[in-house]
C-alpha cells in the first residue's frame, strides 16, 4: 500500500471583543493586518468582515498540520489580544447578529450578497473544509460516492453550532439548517460518475443557473482547482484537536476509497436517501442521534457506527499512522461535542441568559486556542510544537 495522503485543512475564524464578546463587525485595516501578517500565506477574506479563513499549505501527516495549525491559532491570539481581540472557530457565533454584520468589499463577496440577498447575509457560519488529494486516474465522484454514506458521522463528531441570535436554536449544527438556504448546498446530487458530474455543471451553465467559472457547494465536492476531494459538511471546531481529528477520519476513509477496484459501486439511490435523513438526524441531535445505514437495517447509535467505521478502515488508518483517530472518536462521543459542551455552559446556573452566553464565548476563545490542541498519534498525545 502507498502510505501517502495529502491533504490541507481550511479553518474560518470570528474576531471577537474580549470586552463584549461580539463578534467585531468592522475590523480596522491594523487588526486585519496583524492577521494577514500572522498567517502569511494562509490567509484568506470571508464573507464577513469580522470572519477569515487560514488556508493550510499541503500536509503530509497529522503532526505536519498539528505544528502548522498549533502556530496559527496561538500566534494569532496573542497578536488580536494586544489589540483587545480574539478569536473563535465554531460553526455559529452565540453573540453574532447577522443583522449587524458587514459584508467583505471585494467583488467576489458583492456577487453572493447581490445575488443571494438575506440568504447571504444571514450566513454567519463557520465551516471546517478537508481537501484530500486523489491520485490521477481515479475517478473522483466514483470516490466521493464511496465516502458520502459517512459524512453524516463526521458532521455528528464536528457539530459546533448550537446557539443562533442569542439562543439555543434546537439543532446541534444549526449551521447545517442554514445551509439548506443556499442552492447546491448540502447533500451532492446523485451522481454516479465525473462525467456526468462535468455534464450536470454543462447544463446548468448552459441554462444561466451556473456561472462558467463557478461550482457547487456541497458537503463534498471535487475541488476546481486542486486534485482533491472536498469535505465541506463539518461544522469548524473550536479545539484543533477535533479539526485534526476530523480531518484524519477523512483522509482515511478517502485513502481506503482510492484502494479499492470499484470505489462507489455500493452506493445506490437508496443509500442516497439514507444519506440525506442520517445528515438530518447529526445536524439535530449531533452524538445522540441514531443512524440507519442500510435500508433493511436496525437505527444505530453514533458510538456504534464509529466501531463498524473502525472495522472498515482500521487496516488504512494504521497504514497512514492515523490509528488513534477511532479511540480519540470515541472519546468525543463519551465526554460530548463542541454543541453539548456549549449547551451545558449555556444552560448552568440562574443567571440572565446575556452573561451566560458571554461564558460560552468565553468557552470558545479558550478552546480555539492553540494549547488545547493536542491530537492522538497512534493512541498517544502530540501537542502541536513551537
Amino acid at each position: 500500500m502507498d502510505h501517502r495522503q495529502r491533504f490541507g485543512i481550511e479553518e474560518e475564524y470570528f474576531i471577537t471583543d474580549l470586552h463584549s464578546r461580539r463578534m467585531l463587525a468592522e475590523p480596522s485595516a491594523r487588526v486585519l493586518d496583524v492577521c494577514r501578517e500572522v498567517i502569511g500565506g494562509g490567509f484568506a477574506y470571508e464573507m464577513f468582515a469580522g470572519q477569515i479563513e487560514v488556508a493550510s499549505p499541503v500536509f503530509e501527516d497529522a503532526r505536519h498540520a498539528a505544528t502548522y495549525l498549533g502556530r496559527v491559532r496561538r500566534e494569532l491570539s496573542r497578536a488580536l489580544a494586544e489589540h483587545g481581540l480574539g478569536f473563535i472557530c465554531s460553526g455559529t457565533h452565540p453573540l453574532a447578529d447577522w443583522q449587524a454584520q458587514c459584508a467583505t468589499d471585494q467583488v467576489h463577496f458583492r456577487h453572493l450578497f447581490d445575488e443571494f440577498a438575506i440568504v447571504a447575509q444571514r450566513s454567519v457560519l463557520s465551516g471546517l473544509h478537508v481537501h484530500a488529494e486523489i491520485p490521477a486516474g481515479i475517478d473522483r465522484i466514483a470516490v466521493m460516492n464511496e465516502v458520502l454514506p459517512w459524512l453524516p458521522l463526521l458532521l455528528a463528531l464536528s457539530v459546533s453550532s448550537p446557539l443562533w441570535r442569542g439562543a439555543p436554536s434546537g439543532y446541534c449544527s444549526y449551521r447545517q439548517v442554514a445551509c439548506d438556504e443556499w442552492p447546491r448546498m448540502g447533500v451532492p446530487e446523485y451522481l454516479p460518475d465525473a462525467r456526468s458530474f462535468e455534464h450536470y455543471l454543462g447544463v446548468l451553465k448552459r441554462t444561466g443557473a451556473l456561472a462558467e467559472d463557478g461550482n457547487v457547494w456541497w458537503g463534498c465536492r471535487p475541488s476546481l482547482n486542486y486534485p482533491t476531494l472536498e469535505l465541506r459538511m463539518t461544522d469548524a471546531c473550536p479545539r484543533l484537536a477535533d479539526s485534526l481529528l476530523l480531518a484524519g477520519l477523512f483522509r482515511v476513509m478517502v485513502k481506503h476509497a482510492c484502494l479499492l477496484p470499484a470505489p462507489g459501486n455500493g452506493f445506490s439511490l437508496e443509500r442516497h436517501w439514507l444519506l440525506k435523513e442520517n445528515r438530518i438526524q447529526a445536524r439535530r441531535w449531533g452524538s445522540r442521534g441514531r443512524f440507519v445505514l442500510a435500508p433493511d437495517a436496525a437505527a444505530v447509535t453514533l458510538a456504534k457506527w464509529l466501531a463498524l467505521a473502525e472495522q472498515q478502515f482500521g487496516a488504512t488508518a494504521r497504514a497512514l499512522g492515523e490509528e488513534g483517530v477511532f479511540a480519540q472518536a470515541q472519546q468525543l462521543v463519551r465526554d460530548g461535542t463542541s454543541a453539548e459542551r456549549q449547551l451545558r455552559c449555556f444552560e448552568a446556573g440562574p443567571a440572565p441568559a446575556h452573561t451566560r452566553l458571554q461564558a460560552v464565548v468565553d468557552q470558545l476563545l479558550a478552546q480555539s486556542r492553540a494549547g488545547e490542541g493536542a491530537a492522538l498519534q497512534g493512541g498517544n498525545a502530540v501537542k502541536p510544537e513551537g
